[in-house]
């Protein structure tokens, strides 16, 4: 954790204001999206349709003390914050978080192309998390600010990164680049239609191809006939401009000899079984999906897990048993007049505080009970994780907390400390199931 005095010097900015050195975690960009105000820098970003730095009094008053500006305000409104200029509130976000990026020397996987990014991204989380401490973009965090958010996550206690990265325009990829600076690069596919912003679908590869200027290895299918050429002279030409070794191709294929030179994709029943060569060797995968675009978004997966020499017995056992991925929050209509957010293919804080976001936005019903299992691999203890969780929740005026799994059930002291805040525990979803009366979840309509 780092505070406003360091903070200013990594941006060369003028500190306006000091008036003390609280430790700063958490980056807020919404006002909207506040969790934790005494531990976060605000940093109002400028765009054609909002100012944020409208905002500022506002998040100053729920108590945030830690501010980065670009133009002038009154220090005599804010006694008790910190206050830095800098020219440009985003680069500065992005200077900041690639000064964060270069404290975390771990293999970090970078994603791109037109489609799958999101599916590859989560599919490697499910089979990788037992044998790593992962962070990752939160859903489809893929922009110039969901890029710098995602990176921000990064921790000590993480051994392995995945995130995604998507552009709208030239130039953009240079950014990302530098704030995630992937060791692994996976390059999932490229759509035959050059998207608005770039003169044609070679340019718009090799704008994508920038977020692997110093990566170790590119994961890619040789299929597409304009990638497979960019990546080839991308290739040659990062060979002649680095010094140090040049960057590895990993490719696959179901048309022609590759490093993973798929022989057959056999479809039966929703599971399909992919057989394929790699290193002289015939080996298959089974995956329970039929439809193409999971079958491709696997075999980038299958080829990272190669390349990571995973046995292959492990890799068709976590294959097998790959499930789907919400792109985003589902909301569903529940029993007793209830609506039902289902986030429940993530469980980690940064999934959870965004969860809750959406949860404050449901204005239709007046109570709001959050239904919470174990949360795994969160590199805290556990009562120090709950603790943050119970902030959260009262931070976001949760009234009813269900909480399910030995581990929250043993920590269950710290939430019954929250005012305002009825929780209840069980050992399991069975024993949930079992003793769980519809009654206890009725909503009267909001008119």
């Amino acid at each position: 954790m780092y505070n406003a005095e360091t903070i200013s010097k990594v941006l060369k900015g003028e500190l306006l204001q000091q008036t003390g050195t609280p430790e700063i975690e958490h980056i807020v960009l919404d006002s909207r999206k506040l969790n934790f105000a005494e531990t976060s820098l605000f940093i109002p970003l400028i765009s054609a349709r909002r100012n944020a730095h409208q905002f500022i009094e506002e998040l100053y008053e729920k108590g945030v003390s830690n501010f980065v500006v670009s133009e002038a305000i009154d220090l005599q409104k804010y006694p008790k914050a910190n206050v830095i200029l800098v020219k440009d509130t985003l680069q500065a976000l992005h200077a900041l978080v690639a000064w964060h990026r270069q404290h975390f020397h771990v293999p970090v996987i970078g994603v791109t192309g037109s489609n799958g990014k999101t599916i590859v991204k989560e599919w490697l989380y499910q089979l990788l998390e037992k044998d790593h401490n992962i962070v990752r973009s939160p859903k489809s965090y893929n922009s110039q600010t969901g890029v710098a958010l995602s990176v921000w996550q990064m921790k000590p206690e993480n051994d392995l990164a995945i995130f995604e990265a998507g552009i709208s325009q030239p130039g953009e990829m240079v950014n990302l680049e530098k704030l995630i600076k992937p060791t692994i690069g996976i390059f999932t596919n490229i759509g035959e239609a050059h998207s608005e912003g770039f003169l044609n679908v070679r340019q718009k590869i090799n704008e994508k191809l920038v977020l692997f200027m110093k990566s170790d290895v590119l994961i890619y299918p040789k299929d597409y006939l304009a990638l497979n050429e960019c990546v080839l002279n991308f290739h040659t030409q990062v060979g002649k401009r680095e010094t140090d070794k040049a960057i590895q191709l990993f490719s696959w294929s179901r048309k022609t000899d590759a490093d993973l030179r798929i022989i057959s994709c056999d479809k039966n029943n929703n599971h399909t079984r992919i057989d394929a060569l790699y290193k002289g060797e015939a080996l298959h995968i089974n995956i329970p999906f039929i439809d193409e675009g999971s079958i491709e978004n696997a075999i980038n997966c299958w080829a990272l897990m190669l390349y990571l020499e995973i046995p292959q017995s492990t890799i068709i056992e976590r294959m097998d048993r790959l499930g789907n991925i919400a792109m985003r929050l589902e909301l569903r209509q529940g029993i007793n007049n209830c609506s039902i957010i289902n986030d429940s293919y993530n469980s980690d804080m940064g999934s959870l505080s965004i969860a809750l976001d959406f949860l404050q936005q449901q204005r239709q019903h007046p109570t709001k009970t959050v239904i919470l299992s174990d949360i795994l691999q969160s590199g805290k203890s556990e009562a120090s994780l709950f603790e943050e969780v119970a902030a959260l929740l009262e931070q976001k005026g949760i009234q009813k907390l269900v909480g399910i799994g030995r581990n929250i059930s043993r920590e269950k002291r710290i939430f019954q400390q929250v005012l305002g805040l009825k929780s209840s525990f069980y050992l399991s979803t069975e024993e949930f199931i079992q003793q769980f009366n519809p009654q206890d979840y009725v909503q009267k309509p909001s008119w």
